[in-house]
């Protein structure tokens, strides 16, 4: 059983927060410095605060807003792997849907998890 099993509430929410920041880091070269998971019965909310590089900050400057937004949903479809089996080792559930989206100003992503719905979790 690994150290994360087993982890409710905000403990839980927090290694959700620290495991997207750690794969947006791995896949961007920079980690969102401020990251917030809200839980529900059969989703997962994170909240990526101060996302860009500062590459992608230079382009926003000189007016490549639209630049940014398509190069950031390029990666997301890249990590969607990635994020969602972290999100399923850690709540032990299935992602049987993922969003994510960016916002430029304020700085802002989120990362969405949709989960198996807990009855048929129970049963698998």
């Amino acid at each position: 059983m690994s150290e994360e099993e087993g982890l409710r509430g905000g403990q839980l929410s927090a290694a959700i927060s620290n495991s997207v920041v750690r794969v947006v880091a791995e896949y961007t070269g920079r980690g969102p410095t401020k990251a917030r998971t809200v839980m529900g019965a059969d989703s997962v909310f994170v909240v990526l605060q101060d996302t860009m590089t500062k590459g992608e900050r230079t382009l926003v400057e000189s007016g490549e807003r639209d630049a940014v937004l398509d190069l950031r949903r390029r990666w997301q479809r890249a990590m969607r792997e990635d994020l969602s089996k972290e999100v399923e080792r850690l709540t032990g559930r299935s992602v049987i849907g993922f969003m994510s989206d960016n916002h430029i100003d304020p700085d802002l992503g989120v990362e969405i998890f949709i989960l198996n719905p807990a009855e048929e979790s129970a049963e698998a």
